[in-house]
Parts: structure tokens; C-alpha cells; sequence
């Protein structure tokens, strides 16, 4: 799937295109997603009923996760949880399935919370990032989480697990289920895949014991349902730029009369450009890529004469796609500047009150 059919069919299922074309194909892709729905269901009801078995870590486990493919803001939600309990003394382990690294489906410790033992490309980038920006935090990878969870009990002894984008996998337990809804499409259209964004029927967010509406504006979002389940929003924002090379932070308004292009390799990147063109005025021209794209020589080249043919002084990226940029040649990292993303948890008290309870237990 290229790009633009890729992007075509997000805004569809996001509800976002209403044409006679674009209704008559979601009457063709509704019969696909009725099926999709009720094995969902069926397997989501074989977990409650006990006939499928999900099985236990012997640590607290918190899930994080959506119910929508594509971005929602897993990743700095993680962050900010492992944060705040490594700062209150907590041994925090995450695991990750390790999604576009070369040992996806192997077990592997990605860091044990002193030291990096796998590179990027091996462990996947958002398993990477977290473990190079948060000091402390262990980080195991393992599509069997519960494997990957033993492996962290026998080598690195954590008190607590954060299953990253875990909301769909109960096969093994967790004593507590955040779900992220973005703000601003909770549910998409409302079908699940592939007519609308949905991985399970919207029925499935009553297993969650939070929810955190990301991407926020001052409005708390009420769901019909839903009411009975604490809730706190979540606001995502650039704060600050750091050149690839490395060196001092940079404000976005050092940037007022440089010609900029950006490039991101993320669920939504047309998000990030938008936010980004917001706090620097000079951008020029972007470039999508895949999620968790790799950055080969194409890649790269792509990039190089995108600056050259712009004229651009900076290229501008995440730092999603910054972990994977280790390699460059001198004279082109030097030019990149990364944007830092940051988290503020509103309602966040209740929380971590939960979080100390469940520490408790």
C-alpha cells in the first residue's frame, strides 16, 4: 500500500471523507468488517469466560494500549507513567512486542536500565526510544509478553511491568487497563477493520479500568457508557528542538528565518507537520514515510536532495525517527533537528493514587 492510498483510507475509516465514492466504497468494505467484529467478540468472550486462559506475571502488570490502529500517544503516556514511578523508587520493566526490529518474536532485553544493549534496528524504535530517554527504566521485547516478563523477573528482578500497546493482548493478565482514546476521533467511524479504524467493537473499552483521552483541547470528553470509569486527558506538545549530533537545546523562534523541510516515519505524520508548521513558520516542504519505516540508503538520499533541491537549512524530525538515524554522515546529521514531544497528564491525581495501590497490593 503506498502512501497516499495509505493516508486515503485513514481519513475514510476516521470519518473523515463523505463523498458518493467514498460511501460507496465503505458499503463495500462494511461486509468485511462484520466478521472481523465478531471474532473479536467471540475471543474477547473466550478470555472472560475463562476457556482461554491469559496468563499471570508474579508482578503488577499495567497495560497501556488503544482500541484504534494508528497513533494515539502510547508512547509519551508510557513515559510518563515509567517516570513517575522510577521517581518514586519503583523498579519499572516495560515490555514490548520489539514491532519493526530485526528480533521481533524473540525475547531480548533491550536495556536493564544502566546500560543500551540493542540497537535500534534490532529492537524496534519506540522500544529503543523509551529506553534511551528514560533513565532507569528497564525494557524488555518478546511477542510472548509473558515470556519476555519471566525473562525480566530472572534477570533484572522489576517490581512493576507496563505492557506497551497491550489493550488486545490478554493472553496475559494485567491488574490494570488504560486505554487511550484520541480526543479528537474517540472511535473513528465507528466500524471496525478494515471499514473503519476499530481493532475490536467499540464495546471493548468497558474492559478499561482508566481512560485518557489524548491530544486534548480544555474539554473533557464524555462517552456515552463509558461514564463510570475514571478519566483524565492527556495535551501533546512540541517544547523544544536538539540537533541530531548533538548539542545545546534550541527554542523554535531560533529558527524565524531559516527555510526548514520536515520527514517522519510515524502513524499520522501529517499531525506532527501540522503542529510543527505551527511553532516554525519556515517549512517548506515534508515528506511521509511508513510507521517504524526503515532509514536506508534510498531513504537518506531522499532526504539529502529534498534539502538540497528546498534550499533548507534544517531538516526537522521526531524522536521516533531520530533513534534510528545513529549512522548519518557528519555533514547531514549536523543539519537535523529533532523535536522533542512533551506530556501534560490534566486529572493525573487519582492516577497515580491507583498506581500506589496497586503497588500496595
Amino acid at each position: 500500500m503506498n502512501i497516499s492510498l495509505s493516508s486515503y483510507w485513514r481519513c475514510l475509516a476516521a470519518g473523515q471523507r463523505s463523498g458518493p465514492l467514498d460511501r460507496l466504497l465503505l458499503t463495500l468494505l462494511i461486509p468485511l468488517s462484520l466478521p472481523y467484529a465478531l471474532i473479536q467478540r467471540i475471543r474477547a468472550g473466550l478470555f472472560r469466560y475463562g476457556i482461554l486462559q491469559s496468563r499471570y506475571l508474579p508482578r503488577p502488570v499495567i497495560s497501556i494500549g488503544n482500541i484504534t490502529v494508528g497513533g494515539t500517544g502510547k508512547t509519551p503516556v508510557t513515559a510518563w507513567i515509567a517516570r513517575h514511578l522510577i521517581s518514586q523508587g519503583v523498579k519499572v520493566a516495560v515490555l514490548s512486542r520489539g514491532y519493526g526490529g530485526t528480533l521481533e518474536g524473540s525475547c531480548a532485553i533491550v536495556s536493564d536500565g544502566a546500560t543500551i544493549r540493542l540497537a535500534a534496528t534490532e529492537c524496534g524504535d519506540e522500544p529503543y526510544l523509551l529506553a534511551s530517554t528514560i533513565p532507569g527504566l528497564m525494557v524488555v521485547i518478546g511477542s510472548n509478553r509473558h515470556n519476555a516478563g519471566m525473562l525480566a523477573l530472572e534477570r533484572l528482578s522489576p517490581d512493576i511491568f507496563l505492557l506497551d500497546d497491550g489493550f488486545q493482548h490478554l493472553a496475559l493478565h494485567r491488574d490494570m487497563n488504560i486505554l487511550l482514546l484520541d480526543f479528537t476521533r474517540p472511535f473513528g467511524n465507528s466500524w471496525t477493520l478494515p471499514a473503519g479504524l476499530l481493532r475490536e467493537p467499540r464495546s471493548a473499552a468497558k474492559r478499561a479500568d482508566w481512560i485518557i483521552h489524548t491530544r486534548c483541547d480544555d474539554t473533557i470528553l464524555k462517552i456515552s457508557g463509558l461514564d463510570h470509569i475514571p478519566q483524565a486527558s492527556a495535551r501533546h506538545r512540541l517544547s523544544n528542538l536538539f540537533p541530531l549530533s548533538g548539542g545545546e537545546q534550541l527554542p523554535f523562534e531560533a529558527l524565524t528565518d531559516k527555510a526548514l523541510i520536515a520527514f517522519a516515519g510515524i502513524a499520522e505524520p501529517d499531525r506532527f507537520f501540522n503542529d510543527l508548521r505551527k511553532l516554525a513558520k519556515g517549512v517548506v516542504r515534508t515528506l511521509s514515510l511508513p510507521d517504524h519505516a526503515p532509514y536506508d540508503s534510498a531513504a537518506i538520499v531522499t532526504i539529502t536532495a529534498m534539502m538540497r533541491d528546498s534550499g533548507a537549512d534544517y531538516a526537522i524530525t521526531t524522536e521516533k525517527d531520530a533513534v534510528k538515524l545513529k549512522q548519518l554522515p557528519p555533514d547531514l546529521a549536523s543539519r537535523i533537528l529533532v523535536a522533542r514531544l512533551e506530556l501534560q497528564l490534566d486529572g493525573a491525581d487519582p492516577l497515580t493514587g491507583d498506581l500506589l495501590k496497586l503497588l500496595q497490593k
